[in-house]
């Protein structure tokens, strides 16, 4: 018996669309999208993907282009010979070796909020000089 929610979809390298794709379960995608992916599912891009649009996702397998942002509940991937230009927030992050990529990146797996800056020691004061011109500490 197959659940709906984690059904397995293919668009294939001759799909071509404009405008947002939206999706449940899992999706690989191999052909060209101007618009936004959303999903809270996985989506995992092809060798012929290519993405002009944000990315939100749980999951992200990038194997081709993609121009612009990704985020990630979980986990991105991206895998060699892929190319990606645009930020990434994510759970966790692997890039493999040969992988072209451009943006920041914030991975941040305990969803921790940044601590501030532990403040150094004051150096120690000098010493001022009283009326009488003596110095006092």
């Amino acid at each position: 018996m197959n659940n709906p929610g984690s059904a397995k979809n293919v668009l294939s390298s001759d799909v071509e669309i404009k405008g947002n794709l939206k999706f449940s379960g899992e999706l690989t995608f191999e052909g060209k999208l101007d618009g936004e992916i959303q999903t809270e599912g996985t989506l995992n891009l092809g060798d012929s993907a290519t993405v002009n649009g944000n990315i939100t996702a749980q999951s992200v397998i990038v194997r081709g282009k993609v121009n612009g942002n990704i985020n990630a509940k979980d986990k991105v991937e991206i895998k060699s010979k892929a190319e990606l230009f645009g930020d990434i927030r994510a759970s966790k992050l692997v890039i493999e070796e040969g992988v072209t990529y451009v943006g920041k990146t914030e991975v941040n797996p305990n969803k921790v909020a940044p601590t501030p800056s532990p403040r150094l020691a004051e150096p120690p004061k000098a010493p001022v000089p009283d009326l009488a011109g003596k110095s006092v500490r």
